[in-house]
């Protein structure tokens, strides 16, 4: 005979006489129980100095900060997903109590508050791992990416532009007074040579003033009265433009105008396949042991410019600067060997020609300029010592493995939030998710 097909009871509207407490449906070694343990030992008092009292009562800045964490470890960045998952995800249901605030409340959280207190909670964490024995911070591995910005692609402002802009008011603005000194010549008392190489908006209005008290009454062009109205409508307005777009633009090339800390750089992960330039902003990291020990955002689209600042940040971070330092070629200037020196940092850092250098066993000479082959000398002399190459080969799989693990496995490869201060914020949340994701691995 058959035996008979035995079901397990199946009854979706039996009740529980006694409810189960969520705690017994989170597993023992769940990585929630991680974020939530190593947040509970942090000291958020500056954060939470930042409520006033008064009016209603708050979440717990504590509780929306596991759940942000978490939500990045999970791969989940929108404040509006983070809002369903606390309706709908066990896990995140246990880490905020069955709290359930809003996506404004998430979203507000994650730009306002923590936009001048998450570097120092992310210090927290990395000194929480470097006293459990999980990374140094006496070598780290420092390289760069880049992120798009949350911003509009093709709204952008470019700084040569500007300039070309300027310059061609400058020429027209000259032939105008040129042509009135042509035709007023008789009785115009101002015979003086006008040149504007200073040109801003007060100069043009004044110089278009003289321009129409010297014409007035005469015959002149039509097709030279409709520039010069042109020219009163519209230069003064576009040269403050052009000065407010200069500012804001300082030292950089180009910005783009929905989000003004972005640059515009061309990405090696071009979704569009288009190769064109997209704004964002260029990520470098410090790693060691591919835990995330330091980061800046910068809007320089090289490597080479960034080593200055984000040497001084991690200065204020530690109060201390790491022992040694392991980069690629892309770091190898004169400027970032001389400051390593100064700083009294191991510079374990490539140049353009060493991979070239090591064929002949020869370092690169520089006539032109003796200190950098000087410098050049002493980089390979370092390179090529046991330690030197121990080092150049841990960096490979140290800190480029992070920007795998982030760009690949996690998706992140755009900003959800504008701006380079929250774009910081979110480079912080990834970071402490990254790192407390390996917490339990390594523990």
């Amino acid at each position: 005979m058959k035996s008979k097909v035995v079901f397990k009871d199946y009854n979706p509207k039996q009740n529980f006489l006694l409810p189960p407490s969520i705690e017994e449906l989170i597993e023992e070694n769940h990585p929630v129980r991680t974020v939530s343990d190593v947040i509970d030992g942090l000291d958020l008092a500056c954060l939470i100095r930042n409520y006033k009292p008064g009016g209603t009562s708050s979440y717990h800045p504590r509780m929306l900060l596991k759940v942000l964490v978490y939500g990045y470890l999970c791969n989940i960045f929108s404040s509006r997903r983070l809002e369903e998952a606390l309706k709908q995800n066990i896990h995140f249901m246990w880490l905020s109590g069955m709290s359930r605030p809003d996506h404004n409340t998430i979203n507000r959280f994650r730009s306002e508050r923590l936009k001048d207190e998450i570097r120092s909670i992310f210090t927290q964490v990395v000194l929480l791992l470097e006293s459990k024995g999980h990374v140094s911070l006496k070598t780290v591995f420092t390289d760069g990416t880049k992120i798009e910005a949350n911003a509009n692609r093709y709204t952008f402002v470019w700084g040569r532009s500007i300039e070309r802009n300027k310059k061609r008011i400058e020429e027209q603005l000259q032939d105008l007074w040129q042509y009135t000194q042509e035709v007023a010549a008789a009785e115009s008392k101002d015979k003086s040579e006008v040149t504007f190489k200073a040109i801003d908006k007060e100069a043009v209005e004044k110089t278009i003033e003289k321009i129409d008290t010297a014409l007035k009454g005469k015959k002149i062009c039509p097709k030279v009265r409709q520039k010069l109205n042109y020219a009163r409508r519209n230069w003064p307005a576009n040269l403050e433009k052009y000065a407010e777009q200069q500012e804001i633009m300082g030292n950089r090339n180009s910005f783009c105008k929905t989000d003004t800390d972005a640059t515009f750089m061309r990405m090696k992960e071009d979704h569009m396949k288009n190769g064109q330039l997209k704004p964002g902003y260029n990520l470098q990291i410090s790693t060691h042991n591919q835990f995330i020990v330091h980061y800046s955002l910068h809007p320089n689209p090289n490597d080479t410019k960034t080593l200055p600042e984000h040497i001084k940040t991690f200065k204020e971070q530690y109060l201390k600067l790491p022992e040694e330092l392991v980069a690629d070629a892309g770091y190898g200037s004169q400027e970032n060997y001389t400051l390593l020196e100064n700083e009294g940092v191991q510079a374990y850092v490539k140049y353009n020609y060493f991979d070239r250098d090591t064929k002949t066993s020869i370092p690169s000479t520089c006539l032109s300029n003796p200190e950098v082959a000087q410098l050049r000398t002493k980089a390979y002399k370092l390179l090529v010592t046991d330690r030197g190459k121990e080092l150049r080969k841990q960096r490979c799989h140290d800190v480029e493995t992070v920007f795998a693990q982030i760009k690949n496995n996690k998706g992140f490869r755009r900003y959800n939030l504008r701006g380079k201060a929250k774009a910081e914020v979110e480079t912080a949340l990834l970071a402490m998710a990254h790192n407390l994701k390996k917490y339990p691995v390594k523990a």
